[in-house]
């Protein structure tokens, strides 16, 4: 009898063990890949037209660059910037309403400059890296019944997207978990759901035949186009006392003007420091310091006489006394940018991709580093740079460090319409827009070379004036034959010239609200994404406050 009982014990035991075959696997109406502004925009979007969505965050925080030290925002024209981006940026206005908002400045002290300016109107453009995540943070609260958000979870980039002919059923993620979704928004800076689900796509910079534009390719030092920052000068060598170049001099070709080539313009890291003294950690000394890594800008800072930290590094003032970091100065042709160093990265692996944040951190603490404490440069510059720490209360689980890279390029989409330089600034009118979008076509500089001349010089940097235009639905779709499921709101169908306008955080926004939309729409009126009609699109981004056409603003 015992034996018995225990046979039966056991058979139990294993029929409870066994995975249950008739439960349904939980899937999702949408499923977005990366928690950038546009993801984030997107979940929320959808969870407003009571949609369920889920957010697969490869790292552990949201808001890419924009909770990443992006505070200055580059806006454009203001007017263009409508739906959930410019709620966005009235609830930064409304958070910094509150009294408590100002611990170390006040708020009457604080005057951003230019198209920056705090609106009447209720608007505000800039802000502090904590605050955009606690905003994004508060958005997605109140969807949190349709939202769910999953963190520290990378796509697998062996087998990471399961199709079914031309439809996505699921992704996959390097820890073995799969999400299934109707739906799915590749929302990352790097486009791997995109790459991995077999959509076409284009790494670096077209010749200027591919798309007829005039700025595309190689630019060359002696091209006729706005091109800072790019001369060091005659005088400064670019050897060291062995006749090798210099750190952060490509020994490569150029190439020749109007020519493609596979290189990408330039990363860096939006630093967010502060003169606050109470709330200020000195800036570390990196453990592989090496003064060398900036001999070529003492030279330069030297030949030119430089005598402010401002004449090499731009500082947009945020609230509290914080600061955006860009590269540039002055039109200083050595800053924050490392120029050629991250052409590795939009097809590089995970452990690629650590390594270039790695490098890209430890040169830009060490410039700050190197701005303060190098007695060769002058006292005032030095004292200048000492001035500014880390801010305590940023980042603190991250040694008080962004962990977010500006990845200001990777992949690029080819999808339904591929956005040129042309529809940046000639034909501005679309017949299906989504969103609308303004700033000039913008690149980083790509290379840093020795010219033909002896001279070092930076090559790849443009900046175009602004100028608003409708963007093309076209842009966030595949092609319906290589994927019918999906939609792009980062790593958008384009140029390399028109994508450095395009790129902006604020649009990525507005991409994403309309990737959202188009997907939603498409599952109510049970029509394949591609065979929706426009008026249906175009109604609902109205009814959500969108701006779509250049003549309704203007």
């Amino acid at each position: 009898m015992r034996n018995t009982c225990l046979k039966i014990l056991v058979l139990l035991l294993l029929f409870h063990c066994q995975p249950i075959q008739n439960v349904k696997e939980k899937s999702y109406d949408l499923v977005i890949y990366g928690g950038t502004s546009a993801g984030i925009i997107a979940a929320i979007q959808a969870a407003r037209m009571d949609h369920t969505a889920i957010i697969v965050v490869p790292e552990d925080r949201i808001g890419g660059v924009m909770s990443g030290g992006l505070g200055w925002s580059d806006i454009g024209e203001e007017e263009t910037i409508g739906g959930l981006s410019l709620e966005f940026f009235k609830r930064v206005y409304q958070y910094y309403q509150q009294d408590s908002a100002w611990k170390f400045q006040a708020a009457t002290d604080y005057k951003p400059y230019g198209n920056h300016v705090i609106l009447e109107s209720g608007i505000m453009w800039t802000f502090e890296p904590e605050v955009a995540k606690r905003i994004f943070e508060q958005m997605l609260s109140e969807e949190k019944d349709k939202i769910e958000i999953v963190y520290n979870e990378r796509i697998d980039l062996k087998a990471g997207v399961t199709k079914e002919n031309n439809v996505i059923t699921s992704i996959k993620t390097e820890s073995g978990k799969e999400y299934k979704g109707k739906y799915f928004i590749d929302a990352s800076y790097e486009a791997d759901l995109l790459a991995q689900a077999g959509v076409s796509y284009h790494v670096g910079r077209e010749s200027s035949s591919t798309y007829n534009e005039e700025l595309a390719g190689v630019l060359g030092p002696t091209i006729d186009v706005r091109q800072p920052k790019h001369l060091f000068g005659p005088g400064i060598s670019p050897y060291d006392s062995t006749g090798n170049l210099l750190p952060g001099i490509q020994d490569v070709p150029m190439g020749n003007p109007g020519d493609g080539d596979h290189k990408i313009q330039a990363y860096n890291f939006r630093a967010c420091l502060t003169t606050a003294t109470e709330n200020q950690i000195p800036i570390p000394k990196p453990e592989n310091y090496d003064p060398l890594n900036y001999e070529l800008l003492y030279r330069y800072i030297k030949k030119k006489d430089l005598k402010s930290i401002r004449d090499v590094i731009t500082i947009s003032p945020m609230p509290n006394y914080k600061t955006d970091i860009n590269d540039g100065g002055h039109g200083s042709p050595f800053s924050t940018d490392y120029n050629g160093m991250n052409w590795d990265f939009p097809e590089g692996d995970y452990a690629t991709r650590e390594r270039i944040w790695t490098e890209h951190y430890n040169f830009t603490v060490g410039l700050f580093y190197f701005l303060g404490h190098d007695s060769r440069l002058p006292e005032e510059m030095r004292n200048e740079m000492l001035k500014y720490g880390l801010p305590k209360d940023e980042y603190t689980q991250y040694g008080n460090w962004t962990p977010q890279l500006y990845i200001r390029e990777t992949r690029r989409m080819l999808g339904e319409h591929v956005l040129t330089q042309q529809d940046c600034q000639e034909d501005v009118s679309k017949p299906h827009s989504i969103g609308m979008a303004s700033y000039g076509p913008d690149s980083h500089h790509v290379q840093r070379i020795v010219y033909e001349n002896g001279e070092v010089v930076n090559e790849g940097n443009f900046l175009e004036p602004h100028k608003a235009y409708e963007i093309p639905m076209g842009v966030i779709m595949p092609k319906e034959e290589e994927c019918a499921n999906l939609l792009v709101p980062v790593c958008v169908s384009s140029s390399h010239i028109a994508f450095g306008s395009i790129r902006m955080e604020p649009v990525f926004m507005i991409m994403g609200q309309a990737a959202a939309t188009i997907a939603c729409l498409s599952q109510d009126n049970k029509m394949p994404l591609h065979q929706l009609k426009y008026e249906v699109i175009q109604n609902q981004l109205l009814k959500d406050k969108q701006k779509l056409k250049l003549n309704e603003v203007y």
